[in-house]
């Protein structure tokens, strides 16, 4: 869905890997969601198989190892681990060392987003076809939407976390939704499910009914919209109650306060899982743009939430996924956010999928 070339120009991008070089695209499958923590080191081990023979995959942070392990037991080479924020530098990554800080890789003048920053601006920039990520209030989907690349964020509890408050999950950060798909069957161990009927239903929302987005990343999602709805990808659909969720932000920050007092975040949270609820009794898909403003500088974002269409698929435990959407007039990426219902991560890859082969990526 990209509109430019796949990857950017000459811009020096401190964050990088260990090695450079052109990199193979991963091929698989997307797989069935479900709501257990699972693995799929095992079934490789067992089997042989090794579908991730030799591709150099980036890992979140210098602990991101950590949860590599099926990646590396499915043949994945580990090349480096990528940047995130510094302590006391809420708003700009830095590399280890004296590296500097991460650009974004199509200006270097704007932050990737974060905090899987350096995740996304390897793949964007093709060091590596995927990058693993993790994502407590948009860190997978933002600089998935800033930089141009495939962001999926999974069901709370699907996967191993060690976030006490359920808000942080894995995530991956990928060239192309096949590229995803293959991360997905690979950390679950699960078989490609069949494609589902086309169109999908979906519901489309600017701004969840409370985050003012600004126009541009408004109108490069809804752009995108109508290429699927033309491809025969989606069909629009009006749900019997127009969305309106409550604003999850004081929520969220609550349940990451230690100590504070929960019973209003456990309101926000019951009242947003209701109206989702029916929301999805009516459509398969929530479609929005993925962040409500273009790339900041490193200054920061001022008194602008870039979480604000994000964070409240954190706090329900939703999956989601950023597709490239296009790109605004200061020649930086936008995303459009899919959202299925809980464990249906399935769907989002097949969809995805489909959007890249009937429109391009």
């Amino acid at each position: 869905m990209r509109s430019r070339a796949d990857r950017p120009g000459d811009v020096p991008i401190p964050s990088r890997t260990d090695r450079h070089g052109d990199v193979p695209r991963t091929s698989g499958a997307d797989s069935p969601g479900g709501a257990r923590p699972t693995s799929g080191a095992g079934s490789f081990l067992e089997s042989g198989a090794l579908p991730l023979a030799g591709v150099p995959i980036a890992v979140k942070g210098r602990h991101g190892l950590r949860a590599a392990g099926p990646l590396l037991a499915a043949g994945g080479v580990v090349v480096g681990a990528t940047s995130v924020p510094g302590p006391g530098t809420p708003w700009q990554t830095w590399g280890l060392g004296a590296r500097g800080r991460t650009v974004n890789p199509w200006r270097a003048d704007r932050t990737p987003g974060g905090s899987s920053a350096g995740s996304a601006v390897a793949v964007a920039a093709g060091l590596v076809p995927l990058a693993t990520g993790s994502d407590g209030a948009g860190s997978v989907r933002i600089p998935a939407a800033w930089c141009g690349v495939v962001g999926l964020k999974t069901t709370a509890g699907r996967l191993p976390s060690a976030d006490r408050t359920g808000l942080a999950v894995p995530g991956v950060l990928a060239r192309s939704a096949s590229d995803a798909a293959c991360w997905w069957q690979v950390v679950t161990g699960e078989p490609e499910p069949v494609l589902p009927p086309l169109p999908v239903t979906a519901v489309w929302s600017p701004d969840l009914g409370f985050a003012g987005p600004d126009p541009e990343p408004v109108a490069l999602a809804r752009a995108a919209v109508e290429r699927l709805v033309a491809a025969g990808v989606v069909r629009l659909v009006r749900p019997r109650v127009p969305l309106r969720l409550t604003d999850p932000g004081p929520a969220w920050l609550a349940l990451r306060a230690p100590g504070a007092d929960l019973a209003g975040a456990h309101r926000v949270r019951a009242e947003n899982d209701r109206r989702l609820a029916g929301l999805f009794a009516d459509a398969e898909l929530l479609l929005t743009p993925t962040a409500p403003t273009a790339p900041h500088g490193h200054e920061g974002p001022g008194d602008r939430y870039s979480t604000s269409l994000t964070w409240a698929f954190n706090l329900s435990g939703h999956p989601a996924l950023s597709l490239p959407a296009g790109f605004g007039g200061d020649g930086c990426p936008a995303g459009l956010q899919l959202v299925a219902p809980h464990g249906r991560e399935a769907l989002l890859l097949a969809v995805a999928r489909e959007a890249e082969a009937r429109i391009g990526g």
